[in-house]
């Protein structure tokens, strides 16, 4: 099985490895999450080797045993590594010899480190992606129930942290993936036991490529970056110059010098993970990435789901000034082109704030002398609902356009469960 160094590559190398070489090239301490795959992995290959007439049944019948044995001792927590284990493969391999004898060293036959890398990686990322899938399926669930519950809710939008447009609460929640085997073992087989959907078509490709690994990093940096705008709103939603709404105790914290604070911690610290995740590549990232959203995606589906809005306060903090918008759309739709009209409206901003006065209190004289085109309808404009309303387009804050939006969620959500 391996060279009296204990390593499965040693036969070539006389001497002993630098200890700081031993400790920098080791990866047992991150890739022992893959015992339980490995175990797998080896066990489809035995029964490869024995198809291919490298096995006997009986030596297959005595690895598959031994493996057993293996698989037990991680589950029980009394697996012992020792300083020669420098990854999973190794570490499992040399268990099984001592609990099987020198059988165990026919497993390894045409296959290298790589192999079992990139197919243990692929078994356990598989598992892992559904395990993620369902929590992340769980947030998009509870933002879509709060969503619908609280349609009708307004509240201010923002770009650069200034009021910019009337906006629905529901619609800012909405807004919220080298040479080959030469000895005759069947592919097909392998794939078939480990349910793979399709064996890969190149050999240097399957031990060489990570795109399974990049495609997964990405998603995780890509939901990460949605999750941590979500967690930056919230925490200024719920700050006293904001108060729109208020964190559970269950996920926030105090301060050990000011009794009166409540920190949002939950919400910095889904921001602080994501510079993690951002950070993070190849094997080593994905056991810590995957740890990062299991835990980031039940947090923040626990912030949302506790989550109280004030209502009241969301209401006050709309102001006419966020209505010069649709002053100048007024305007447009009286037959100004949108340059003209997006200046008109800009000229009565200025003017009420010469006067000292809110944009709504400007007098029909006094917007007349901006354009002619304004008229007593104009009052119309300083409606809060009709605002919203008239974004009506798909991917709007219109009621309708939300409601939409939320079939199309509660759709997703029904087909993923079918």
């Amino acid at each position: 099985m391996a060279s009296e160094s204990g390593k499965l590559w040693g036969g070539r190398f006389v001497g002993a490895v630098d200890p700081i070489m031993e400790k920098f090239n080791a990866s047992i301490a991150y890739d022992r999450h893959l015992w339980e795959v490995d175990v797998q992995g080896s066990k489809a290959y035995s029964r490869g080797l024995e198809k291919a007439g490298l096995l006997t049944k009986a030596e297959m019948d005595q690895i598959l045993h031994g493996l057993d044995k293996v698989a037990e001792e991680w589950a029980q927590g009394t697996f012992k590594l020792n300083s020669n284990d420098e990854d999973i493969h190794t570490a499992n391999e040399r268990r099984l010899k001592e609990l099987i004898g020198a059988t165990a060293g026919k497993l390894h036959t045409g296959r290298s480190r790589n192999d079992q890398v990139v197919t243990d990686l692929r078994l356990w990322m598989r598992q892992t992606c559904s395990t993620l899938s369902g929590l992340l399926w769980e947030l998009i669930r509870t933002m879509v129930d709060r969503a619908e519950a609280e349609r009708d809710v307004l509240f201010p939008g923002y770009t650069h942290l200034q009021r910019a447009q009337p906006i629905r609460w529901s619609h800012w929640i909405l807004s919220g993936a080298i040479a080959g085997n030469p000895l005759g073992v069947d592919r097909e087989l392998l794939r078939a036991e480990l349910n793979f959907g399709a064996i890969t078509l190149n050999s240097m490709d399957a031990t060489s490529e990570r795109d399974f690994v990049a495609e997964f990093l990405f998603w995780a940096s890509l939901c990460m970056t949605h999750l941590s705008r979500m967690a930056e709103d919230l925490i200024l939603y719920c700050t006293k110059e904001f108060s729109f709404v208020q964190l559970s105790d269950a996920y926030s914290t105090g301060s050990s010098l000011m009794p009166q604070k409540k920190n949002p911690d939950s919400l910095e610290l889904i921001r602080s993970k994501a510079g993690r995740v951002f950070g993070r590549e190849d094997k080593e990232a994905v056991f810590e990435v995957s740890d990062t959203m299991s835990a980031v995606l039940q947090v923040a589906t626990g912030v949302i789901s506790t989550l109280q809005i004030h209502q009241e306060n969301m209401g006050q903090a709309l102001s006419p000034d966020m209505l010069a918008t649709d002053l100048a759309y007024y305007l447009v739709r009286k037959g100004m082109p949108f340059r003209q009209a997006h200046e008109a409206s800009g000229k009565a901003v200025f003017m009420a704030e010469t006067k000292g006065v809110a944009l709504n209190q400007l007098s029909l004289q006094e917007l007349q002398t901006i354009s002619p085109l304004f008229s007593g309808d104009v009052i119309c404009v300083w409606d809060y609902g009709h605002s919203v309303e008239q974004y009506g387009a798909l991917g709007g804050t219109a009621r309708s356009s939300v409601d939409w939006q939320i079939r199309q969620v509660r759709a997703l959500l029904q087909a993923q469960q079918a």
